[in-house]
């Protein structure tokens, strides 16, 4: 959860420096009919547009997670694609879940993040739930619950407007605003999505071809 917090703060001190930036810009503007070198990169945005570079920037930070939920979805897929149903609730020892309870807890923490808190629904999860659960789902069912709760916290998620994505809430006994619930839900599907993915190697040493056809190798342009 640590990592969830200090990712908003980071969300809302870059969101700040754009905004002190294009300020800045706007007073420099009003006194000076060269602009500084500094302020080149800023030299065609208006004061009107600000509201609207705030908001095209909180709709990419949304736009980003989705994209990072959606290729987590298609990684577990690929996973439930080469597991057995038997494989599927195998636990390599007493203290570790089986991959069913975890996509069993990933749907219960979207749902109680994404759909609940920031939809503002009410909270139906039992989370203890979520781990006692043993072979009581197929592989299909446990797939199509993943994707109905993914595809309901993507429309939350796009149809949240700012003031939502701002404003502090309470969320299984944290403060998080809007954003830091999407980035929490992000980082925490993430998180679980590796353990799916590490399982199935451990069942089936196999690669997984997550990245089939990409060249990794690629430098940065």
């Amino acid at each position: 959860m640590a990592y969830g917090f200090s990712s908003e703060r980071m969300v809302f001190k870059v969101l700040t420096v754009i905004g002190l930036w294009f300020l800045v810009w706007e007073f420099v503007l009003a006194r000076n009919k060269k602009m500084p070198k500094l302020f080149y990169l800023t030299s065609n945005v208006p004061l009107a547009n600000y509201a609207k570079l705030m908001e095209k920037g909180l709709k990419e930070f949304v736009d980003q997670c989705i994209y990072r939920l959606e290729e987590s979805s298609k990684m577990i897929n690929k996973c439930l694609d080469r597991l057995s149903e038997e494989e599927v609730w195998k636990k390599p020892n007493t203290s570790s879940n089986a991959i069913g309870n975890l996509l069993l807890h990933l749907c219960g923490n979207v749902r109680q993040y994404a759909i609940s808190s920031l939809g503002n629904t009410p909270d139906v999860r039992q989370r203890d739930q979520e781990f006692l659960a043993g072979q009581d789902y197929s592989k299909a069912e446990l797939s199509d619950t993943l994707a109905r709760t993914i595809d309901e916290a993507k429309l939350v998620m796009k149809g949240a407007p700012g003031d939502e994505l701002l404003r502090k809430r309470r969320v299984q006994g944290f403060d998080l605003t809007g954003i830091g619930i999407i980035v929490h839900v992000t980082e925490h599907f993430s998180y679980h999505t590796g353990q799916v993915a590490l399982l199935t190697k451990l069942w089936k040493n196999q690669d997984l071809g997550f990245y089939a056809g990409v060249d990794l190798n690629i430098a940065n342009e």
